[in-house]
């Protein structure tokens, strides 16, 4: 450390572990390394000893000759972090952050990269809410532990109101005040000592604010949950929602939840093992944590502004813990403030993120609450962009339909089968680009399938202006793949799945989502009668979808399906080409 000397206008600096004090140091040296002057530092040091001023009467000796940091020495880091943040890749920076909070990026799949990046956002992102919650020992709390002076562990127990907001006997701000980021460890055994501390935590929350009597406080400290599932995820999301490991004062409350901006799925990070743990170079903690520190000052939300448009099922709440979480992580990519942000990392970012917040907003739904219904999170990138969607694995699976809207060009099917051949679910997956005709991936190309594409290609042809208007398939070439879910392989009778799905594609609009679309179509444009009606609606809700499109035709024929099973999907009817396109895409 290093103090002036009014008497002498001289810098003067003590080194502890000699016991030395008063030694003689150069002005410009203290200049250069400003945090001598509050609280200091390590570092190597050359000392000098003069015997001549030894002899002056309150001589000092002592000088330092060179010196050599080893610690942060000086605050305005952040234009260093950004200079050098300059010279690496954007894959080879997310590999450096990794390693300089211990972690070995080699191995790691692309959502446990994610899960560590979102660990890192409360760090650079004034007042965000993060819950974390997965297995045991995958280092939940490492991060808040080990690597920054600005974050303080509260383990599991009673948390008093007066220690985490406001003393207000003495006046004494709490931790979120004194702390960038606050995180309760073992959040299942966390309590407050007063009945109110969650309500006086769901204001702070929301408003960044707490009252003292009459005196509102203003605090910039991030709140982080972090606990474990007894059971693995697919069994929680069975016996209860996700939510599930939280105190019960906080477990069911939905205005709680709101106010949490991600929900970090903890099942996506491997348990540590010396593995992962690296033994590569990294930046140095007390460096990192100041730069991250200093971030917080800063926001990216006008990187998003006229790049990104979100869709209409975002609130407010969501909107805004959006952008937190996307401001904070294009922070961690790009310290520099005027650094430009290519769309594919803003892609990235807001993928994390609405996923994130999404996982929120389901356990809203599970809990019962209809007003978080609509779940169907999606953005458009550019104006001239498509709209996409982004959706939970967890709430994924590969043989069911979800209620997500899939990509443009994507059409769930059922063919009734035939002779030799039950009934199957299919997904048209159609891509188009300059060109011209319709190209089958599948190899080799199941005929009956084949002849199904055939009539739907004429028929795009023929009304091109009824079906996609102004644009003319005939410039395009389509690019068509047809996967199975069931035993059924040939794909016969899906001329209609596969004439939307081409229309879909050209127009760049989204089928519904959890619709399947049932039919043939004839070259004339007629739609054929189906045979087994029943079937398919029966097979549709053992998939899980929620509507059903079949020609008008089997309108009779559905009478023999059970009450039971009529309940639990939505059949509409189309009665032409034209009719079962404006039912099956999405407003």
């Amino acid at each position: 450390t290093a103090r002036l000397d009014a008497k002498s206008d001289t810098y003067v600096a003590t080194l502890p572990s000699l016991r030395l004090n008063d030694v003689r140091i150069d002005a410009e040296v203290v200049t250069r390394h400003e945090r001598m002057l509050t609280g200091g530092f390590y570092a190597e040091i050359s000392l000098a000893y003069d015997a001549a001023i030894a002899q002056e009467n309150r001589g000092r000796p002592f000088g330092i000759a060179a010196l050599r940091e080893i610690q942060l020495s000086k605050r305005d880091v952040l234009d260093s972090l950004a200079a050098a943040r300059r010279a690496f890749t954007t894959e080879e920076w997310k590999r450096l952050l990794l390693r300089s909070i211990g972690i070995e990026p080699e191995g790691l799949s692309e959502r446990a990269v994610n899960a560590f990046f979102l660990r890192m956002v409360p760090f650079v992102e004034r007042n965000y809410n993060l819950v974390e919650l997965g297995p045991r020992g995958t280092g939940k709390s490492h991060l808040f532990q080990q690597i920054s002076p600005y974050a303080h562990l509260i383990s599991g127990g009673k948390a008093t109101v007066a220690r985490m907001f406001v003393n207000n006997a003495t006046g004494q701000r709490g931790l979120v005040a004194q702390y960038d980021v606050v995180c309760f460890d073992e959040v299942s055994g966390v309590s407050f000592d007063q009945k109110d501390g969650v309500n006086i935590m769901k204001g702070y929350m929301e408003s960044g604010e707490f009252s003292r009597g009459k005196e509102s406080i203003r605090a910039d400290g991030c709140i982080v949950l972090v606990g474990n599932f007894d059971v693995d995820v697919e069994h929680q999301q069975r016996v209860g929602h996700l939510f599930g490991p939280l105190p019960p004062e906080m477990r069911d409350d939905t205005a709680f939840m709101d106010r949490i901006h991600a929900y970090l799925p903890g099942w996506d990070v491997p348990k540590i093992s010396r593995g992962l743990l690296t033994d590569h170079f990294g930046l140095v903690s007390d460096f990192l944590s100041e730069c991250w520190s200093q971030l917080r000052n800063e926001s990216r939300v006008s990187s998003l502004q006229n790049r990104v448009f979100y869709g209409g099922a975002l609130s407010g709440r969501d909107t805004n813990a959006i952008n937190k979480t996307v401001s904070g992580l294009l922070k961690l990519l790009y310290p520099g403030n005027g650094d430009p942000v290519p769309e594919e990392e803003l892609e990235w970012a807001i993928r994390i993120a609405m996923e994130a917040r999404r996982r929120v907003k389901e356990q809203q739904k599970r809990i019962g609450a209809a007003e978080f219904r609509n779940t169907h999170f999606s953005y458009v990138i550019g104006t001239e962009g498509v709209e996409k969607f982004v959706s939970t694995p967890e709430l994924q699976n590969e043989n069911r339909i979800g209620s997500d809207p899939l990509e443009p060009g994507q059409v769930w099917t059922i063919s009734p089968g035939g002779l030799d051949e039950h009934a199957g679910l299919y997904r048209i997956e159609v891509n188009d680009g300059p060109g011209s005709g319709v190209r089958i991936l599948n190899k080799p190309v199941p005929p009956a399938f084949r002849e199904s594409v055939s009539y739907a290609e004429q028929n795009l042809y023929a009304r091109a202006h009824q079906l996609v208007g102004d644009r003319d398939p005939r410039q395009h070439e389509f690019t068509l793949q047809l996967r199975a879910f069931d035993a059924a392989k040939s794909g016969a009778k899906l001329g209609v799945g596969a004439l939307v799905a081409l229309c879909s594609s050209l127009l760049r609009k989204s089928v519904r989502g959890g619709l399947i679309v049932v039919g043939e179509i004839n070259l004339g444009g007629s739609i054929e009668p189906i045979h087994n009606p029943v079937t398919l609606a029966e097979i549709a809700v053992e998939k899980g979808a929620s509507a059903l499109l079949m020609p008008v035709s089997c309108r009779r024929q559905l009478f023999d399906l059970s009450d039971e099973m009529a309940t639990k999907v939505d059949i509409q009817f189309y009665l032409d080409a034209r009719d079962v396109l404006l039912k099956a895409v999405a407003e």
